[in-house]
Protein backbone atom coordinates (compact mmCIF):
# COMPACT_ATOMS: atom_id res chain seq x y z
CA UNK A 1 0.00 0.00 0.00
CA UNK A 2 1.13 3.55 -0.55
CA UNK A 3 1.62 6.05 2.25
CA UNK A 4 -1.83 7.61 1.76
CA UNK A 5 -3.58 4.31 2.42
CA UNK A 6 -1.30 3.59 5.38
CA UNK A 7 -2.06 7.02 6.81
CA UNK A 8 -5.79 6.53 6.30
CA UNK A 9 -5.84 3.05 7.84
CA UNK A 10 -3.87 4.08 10.92
CA UNK A 11 -4.93 7.69 11.43
CA UNK A 12 -1.27 8.76 11.33
CA UNK A 13 -0.29 11.62 9.02
CA UNK A 14 2.14 11.22 6.11
CA UNK A 15 4.47 13.61 7.85
CA UNK A 16 4.47 11.60 11.06
CA UNK A 17 5.15 8.37 9.17
CA UNK A 18 8.15 9.98 7.48
CA UNK A 19 9.33 11.31 10.85
CA UNK A 20 9.05 7.86 12.41
CA UNK A 21 11.15 6.50 9.56
CA UNK A 22 13.81 9.18 10.14
CA UNK A 23 14.08 8.45 13.87
CA UNK A 24 14.03 4.67 13.43
CA UNK A 25 10.59 3.79 14.79
CA UNK A 26 9.60 2.57 11.33
CA UNK A 27 11.80 0.88 8.75
CA UNK A 28 12.12 2.94 5.58
CA UNK A 29 9.50 1.88 3.06
CA UNK A 30 10.35 -0.15 0.00
CA UNK A 31 10.44 1.84 -3.20
CA UNK A 32 9.23 0.37 -6.45
CA UNK A 33 9.22 1.31 -10.12
CA UNK A 34 8.11 4.93 -10.10
CA UNK A 35 9.83 5.62 -6.79
CA UNK A 36 6.66 5.39 -4.71
CA UNK A 37 7.02 4.07 -1.21
CA UNK A 38 5.11 0.90 -0.45
CA UNK A 39 4.16 -0.38 2.99
CA UNK A 40 2.93 -3.75 4.21
CA UNK A 41 0.68 -5.02 6.98
CA UNK A 42 3.57 -5.02 9.44
CA UNK A 43 3.80 -1.25 8.94
CA UNK A 44 0.14 -1.02 9.96
CA UNK A 45 0.73 -3.16 13.06
CA UNK A 46 3.83 -1.15 13.95
CA UNK A 47 2.00 2.18 13.73
CA UNK A 48 -0.86 0.75 15.79
CA UNK A 49 1.61 -0.45 18.46
CA UNK A 50 3.32 2.95 18.50
CA UNK A 51 -0.08 4.59 19.04
CA UNK A 52 -0.87 2.25 21.95
CA UNK A 53 2.51 2.89 23.56
CA UNK A 54 2.02 6.65 23.18
CA UNK A 55 -1.40 6.32 24.87
CA UNK A 56 0.35 4.56 27.76
CA UNK A 57 2.46 7.68 28.16
CA UNK A 58 5.76 6.50 26.73
CA UNK A 59 8.00 9.04 25.01
CA UNK A 60 9.23 8.40 21.48
CA UNK A 61 12.67 7.54 22.89
CA UNK A 62 11.07 5.00 25.23
CA UNK A 63 9.00 3.60 22.38
CA UNK A 64 12.17 3.27 20.30
CA UNK A 65 13.72 1.20 23.08
CA UNK A 66 10.81 -1.23 23.19
CA UNK A 67 9.07 -1.36 19.79
CA UNK A 68 11.32 -3.97 18.17
CA UNK A 69 10.78 -6.32 21.12
CA UNK A 70 7.10 -6.58 20.22
CA UNK A 71 7.97 -7.72 16.69
CA UNK A 72 10.86 -10.05 17.53
CA UNK A 73 8.94 -11.93 20.25
CA UNK A 74 5.60 -13.31 19.06
CA UNK A 75 4.30 -13.58 22.64
CA UNK A 76 4.92 -9.86 23.28
CA UNK A 77 6.29 -10.71 26.72
CA UNK A 78 9.69 -9.10 26.18
CA UNK A 79 8.06 -5.86 25.07
CA UNK A 80 5.71 -5.89 28.04
CA UNK A 81 8.60 -6.58 30.43
CA UNK A 82 10.51 -3.60 29.02
CA UNK A 83 7.45 -1.36 29.36
CA UNK A 84 7.06 -2.57 32.93
CA UNK A 85 10.68 -1.60 33.65
CA UNK A 86 10.03 1.87 32.20
CA UNK A 87 6.89 2.26 34.33
CA UNK A 88 8.70 1.12 37.47
CA UNK A 89 11.49 3.64 36.82
CA UNK A 90 8.90 6.37 36.25
CA UNK A 91 7.14 5.43 39.49
CA UNK A 92 10.41 5.57 41.46
CA UNK A 93 11.17 8.99 39.98
CA UNK A 94 7.63 10.18 40.74
CA UNK A 95 7.88 8.99 44.35
CA UNK A 96 11.16 10.89 44.76
CA UNK A 97 9.59 14.01 43.28
CA UNK A 98 6.54 13.64 45.53
CA UNK A 99 8.81 13.45 48.57
CA UNK A 100 10.64 16.59 47.46
CA UNK A 101 7.36 18.40 46.80
CA UNK A 102 5.97 17.36 50.17
CA UNK A 103 9.05 18.76 51.91
CA UNK A 104 8.76 21.96 49.86
CA UNK A 105 5.05 22.26 50.78
CA UNK A 106 5.88 21.84 54.47
CA UNK A 107 8.54 24.58 54.22
CA UNK A 108 6.10 26.88 52.43
CA UNK A 109 3.43 26.35 55.07
CA UNK A 110 5.96 27.11 57.82
CA UNK A 111 7.13 30.25 56.01
CA UNK A 112 3.55 31.41 55.49
CA UNK A 113 2.75 30.89 59.19
CA UNK A 114 5.96 32.71 60.19
CA UNK A 115 5.19 35.64 57.84
CA UNK A 116 1.61 35.90 59.15
CA UNK A 117 3.01 36.00 62.68
CA UNK A 118 5.45 38.78 61.77
CA UNK A 119 2.68 40.78 60.13
CA UNK A 120 0.42 40.30 63.12
CA UNK A 121 3.23 41.36 65.51
CA UNK A 122 3.92 44.48 63.42
CA UNK A 123 0.24 45.43 63.48
CA UNK A 124 0.08 45.07 67.26
CA UNK A 125 3.15 47.21 67.82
Amino acid sequence: MQIGELAERTGVSHRTIHYYERIGLMAPAEREGAGYRYYDEQSVRRLEKIAVLKQLGLSLDEIASVIDLYFSDASGIKGKEKVLQIFEAQLAKTNTQLGELTAFKTDLEANIARMKGLIQSAREA
